[in-house]
């Protein structure tokens, strides 16, 4: 893994210009902070702006705000930009309010006491940006400088030559989604629901269980950016195997830990027998488990060294540090299965949820986990999930600062 290149940063134009970046989206009534480290930009944090009630008396979202950002242990200051834009469609420019001075200097005390300093803050509105603390009219007017100037900034137009794109927020509306044809969509449900029998009856075969893990490590072995054919009988074995609990959850260990640590945790289960019953299957020109004797072969060999668990996966405690290159490729791959819609896609929008919430990204991880209870209202784990991301739960990994997933 070559050293990432460094941006450089001239202004605050360009930091302002960087964070849609980095959350992918332009942020509307959202508190965003930057850790420091030097001069060295950290985490960022995303939350709602407080209503009303809460600015009234917001010593609890201060405390909440210090919480998170002391989670980065390295970090001795702190950047905030307020985006007060609520999406308005109000004809006439927007200037840009104050009603965030008493939090804002809330947070100034708060974070100066647990030393992370604010070292600069901004409001940004729909139209104009200025600076938070700047009262000199001769450099800050009082209607703030125009947004054109974050979106004209060299960081900004640096991140678009890189290839970065500031998407639409997660949960909008008319977003982009992968293309699928009618046809092909009809006829991977018409194989799945074939594959979903014959799976069924296996669901307990350890033969079986390694099969499909196998099918699915080829995907996640895929190369960067190497294109997604279609496949009838892969996508739908795919959605098939993500229906069977077990194997949904092996499958996200598999991408972060491992297979070993994957099959290891289905043994501790007990859940999987290696006596005789179905031979296993896969899709054709697909991957098949060895025979029963080398797979016999492997159960007496495993065991010597276990690794996590899996509660210690999903709640990003171990490895020290998942593989995020499969990772990256897993919610690929969950992103074309589930646009094709059905069962099957509440699985796959449930276990991409999972892994926003492991990169740090609680709002995509809100986002794709209620669209999961949308399509399959109840669907256990979805619900679980938003649960832990609603209580503001971090995942071990984002954290760490050596663990943590980067986008850039």
């Amino acid at each position: 893994m070559t050293a990432p290149e460094r941006l450089r940063i001239s202004g605050p134009e360009d930091i302002l210009g960087f964070i849609p970046h980095s959350l992918g989206y332009w942020p509307e009534s959202s508190l965003v902070a930057i850790t420091m480290h030097g001069n060295l930009l950290g985490a960022t944090l995303r939350l709602d702006l407080p209503g009303p009630e809460v600015l009234a008396d917001p010593c609890k979202y201060v405390r909440l705000v210090l919480g998170y950002l002391d989670a980065d242990k390295q970090a001795d200051g702190t950047l905030l930009a307020f985006f007060t834009s609520k999406g308005g469609s109000s004809p006439g420019p927007k200037v840009v309010d104050f009603e965030y001075d008493a939090l804002l200097s809330g947070l100034d005390c708060v974070l100066e006491e647990a030393g992370l300093p604010v070292r600069e803050a901004w409001y940004i509105g729909d139209d104009y940006w200025r600076d938070a603390y700047c009262t000199d009219a001769s450099c800050c007017p009082p209607q703030g400088r125009p947004l054109q100037a974050i979106l004209d900034s060299t960081l900004n137009a640096e991140m678009v030559y890189r290839g970065s794109s500031v998407g639409p927020a997660p949960g909008a509306k008319g977003g982009p989604v992968p293309p699928v044809s009618s046809l092909y969509r009809s006829a991977v449900l018409e194989a799945q629901e074939g594959w979903r029998k014959v799976l069924d009856c296996r669901r307990d075969s350890r033969a079986q269980f390694v099969a499909v893990l196998e099918a699915w490590e080829v995907l996640l072995c895929r190369r960067s950016g190497e294109p997604w054919p279609p496949g009838v009988e892969r996508d739908a074995f795919l959605r098939a195997s993500l229906l069977i609990p077990a194997w949904r959850d092996a499958l996200l260990v598999m991408a972060a830990a491992g297979k070993h640590a994957a099959e290891a945790g289905a043994d501790q289960f007990g859940i999987l027998h290696a006596g005789t019953g179905p031979h296993p299957v896969a899709p054709p020109g697909e991957p098949l488990a060895g025979n029963r004797a080398n797979l016999d072969a492997a159960d007496a060999c495993a065991g010597d060294s276990p690794g996590p668990g899996y509660a210690e996966v999903l709640m990003g405690v171990a490895p020290a540090v998942p593989d995020w290159e499969r990772l990256n490729a897993l919610d690929l791959v969950l992103e074309q299965l589930a646009a094709l819609g059905g069962p099957a896609s509440a699985a796959s929008l449930t276990l991409r949820g999972w892994i926003a919430w492991s990169r740090g990204r609680g709002s995509y991880a809100a986002a794709h986990l209620s669209e999961a209870l949308d399509v399959e209202p109840g669907y256990r784990l979805a619900e679980l999930l938003l649960e832990l991301v609603g209580r503001g739960a971090i995942c071990g990994w984002a954290a760490r600062k050596d663990a943590a997933w980067h986008k850039f």
